[in-house]
């Protein structure tokens, strides 16, 4: 399963597997289009093809094979999490290039399975891969029959697929990131519920107001969401402070005491997450600078959500 998976790094990291599953597999994952199914159907101008979650088809013991190589061959703390959804397209069908960057609670990496026998370059439906929305395609993969294609998701993950003349099959394998599971969006989207600036201090309002004379917006308005985590988990004012002008980037939290930089930073990345998307190289320095500061009791749910061990 997944044997010899060739490694690419440009556009953005991916692997290819020319031969990826055994015969059985296959026919298991070609068991997954039954006409019955529940299909959803996208007819837009973007996006054209129809969508079935088939997860409870697949079973367990397979979805955890595939878990399994995944972790080996991504190197990414996974979660026990795999949604599975069969794709199909018809002739006149298209998928316009996007990134599908890991949102708050979004999975973070993407296996692509193809299943189209008798394949020919005439029938369309090739997976492109972009440097950007606006490029020439960089990296083509022709979905021929149990050809494979899995990739981590992130803000510049550009793909789509070429119009098909003739119907196309594959089964997407999704897998969620430790430190970005639907439990951690359910948590800060509770913390950010209702969310309104005037509730913070009347101390941060001349930085608040001097920064967004010179900021872009989008910086104050994390900054600010940051001010709010901190003023709902319980800080108090100056740690506030602290944490709007982190946010901002007008200073480094470094106030030496390692509960108030703690909370500044897992405040940061929770208005990044709730504003952005899941970066993986700016969790990984959180994590990093974090790694040996002991938890703090009121900080316990959101650390153990952001920095799972």
């Amino acid at each position: 399963m997944l044997l010899q998976p060739k490694h690419h790094h440009h556009p953005f990291p991916f692997f290819c597997v020319d031969s990826a599953f055994s015969e059985d597999q296959c026919a298991v994952l070609e068991s997954l289009f039954l006409p019955t199914h529940d299909w959803q159907h996208r007819d837009g101008a973007f996006y054209r093809c129809s969508l079935c979650d088939v997860t409870k088809d697949v079973p367990a013991s397979f979805q955890a094979a595939i878990l399994a190589r995944m972790r080996e061959i991504t190197g990414l703390p996974l979660v026990d999490r795999v949604v599975v959804t069969a794709q199909r397209m018809l002739p006149g069908h298209v998928i316009g290039i996007h990134s599908d960057r890991p949102l708050l609670g979004y999975e973070i990496a993407r296996l692509v399975v193809q299943l189209n026998k008798q394949w020919q370059p005439d029938h369309g439906g090739v997976l492109e891969l972009f440097s950007s929305p606006e490029g020439k395609a960089v990296f083509r993969v022709d979905p021929e029959y149990n050809k494979a294609l899995g990739f981590p998701l992130h803000a510049e993950s550009y793909h789509g697929v070429t119009e098909v003349t003739q119907p196309r099959q594959t089964v997407v394998f999704n897998f969620w990131h430790a430190a970005n599971t639907p439990e951690l969006a359910a948590y800060v989207q509770a913390l950010f519920a209702n969310l309104h600036f005037s509730e913070l201090p009347a101390a941060l309002d001349p930085v608040a107001s001097s920064a967004e004379s010179t900021l872009p917006e989008d910086t104050t308005f994390r900054a600010g969401t940051a001010a709010v985590a901190l003023q709902r988990l319980g800080y108090d004012e100056a740690t506030i402070v602290t944490g709007y002008r982190h946010s901002a980037g007008l200073a480094d939290c470094d106030t030496g005491d390692a509960e108030t930089d703690a909370a500044v930073l897992l405040a940061d990345w929770m208005a990044y997450l709730y504003r952005e998307s899941f970066d993986l190289a700016r969790w990984t320095i959180l994590r990093n600078t974090l790694y040996r500061a002991e938890m703090v009791t009121r900080l316990l749910p959101a650390w153990r959500l952001c920095l799972p061990v």
